[in-house]
């Protein structure tokens, strides 16, 4: 893709895919069910639904994120305890669940996370992806301050953190859905 720059469309755009040992219909009611991302996310801790009906597009999700001092550590990143909402952007049973970080706000930006569920045989694959199709509001505020190198830094340390992160998901979600 070349070089990452603010500029870029998209800034991230990254994926991660298992296997799981459970039909579609059963991984899509885990990963639709966003109160329970704290069992299975390196950041989400959970949340509630604050609006709309639960994993209904137009919903909104108010998640609590924690975040450590050693991730990315020399970028201005939000550290500790945070709040974000989130509002559902597709959601097919058995298919397909999306979700959209919201600005200030309110405002769906271009900064999706979501889950594929593919039949396998017996079981799934389960894709999880996440596309930053153009800087979002927090983006913004975080490279603010920094020079060329400096973004350019930040983008592919932010980048690898965001792979690695779509990959310890996906095998925690494993780990829920087999244990059933």
């Amino acid at each position: 893709m070349g070089e990452n720059t603010i500029e870029n469309t998209p800034l991230f755009q990254v994926r991660a895919e298992r296997r799981v040992s459970a039909a579609p219909a059963a991984v899509y009611a885990v990963v639709s069910d966003l109160p329970r991302s704290g069992e299975w996310s390196p950041e989400c801790q959970g949340g509630e639904w604050i609006s709309g009906a639960p994993g209904e597009v137009g919903s909104v999700f108010r998640g609590e994120n924690l975040r450590s001092e050693e991730v990315v550590s020399w970028a201005p990143v939000v550290r500790g305890t945070w709040h974000t909402h989130a509002e559902v952007v597709a959601a097919e049973p058995a298919r397909t669940f999306r979700w959209a970080m919201q600005d200030s706000r309110g405002r769906a930006q271009q900064s999706v996370w979501g889950f594929d569920v593919e039949p396998d045989g017996e079981g799934s694959v389960l894709v999880h992806h996440f596309e930053m199709a153009s800087a979002t509001e927090g983006i913004r505020g975080i490279t603010a301050e920094m020079d060329d190198v400096e973004k350019k830094q930040f983008f592919t340390d932010w980048g690898v953190k965001l792979e690695q992160d779509l990959g310890v998901t996906l095998e925690r979600i494993k780990l829920v859905i087999e244990k059933n």
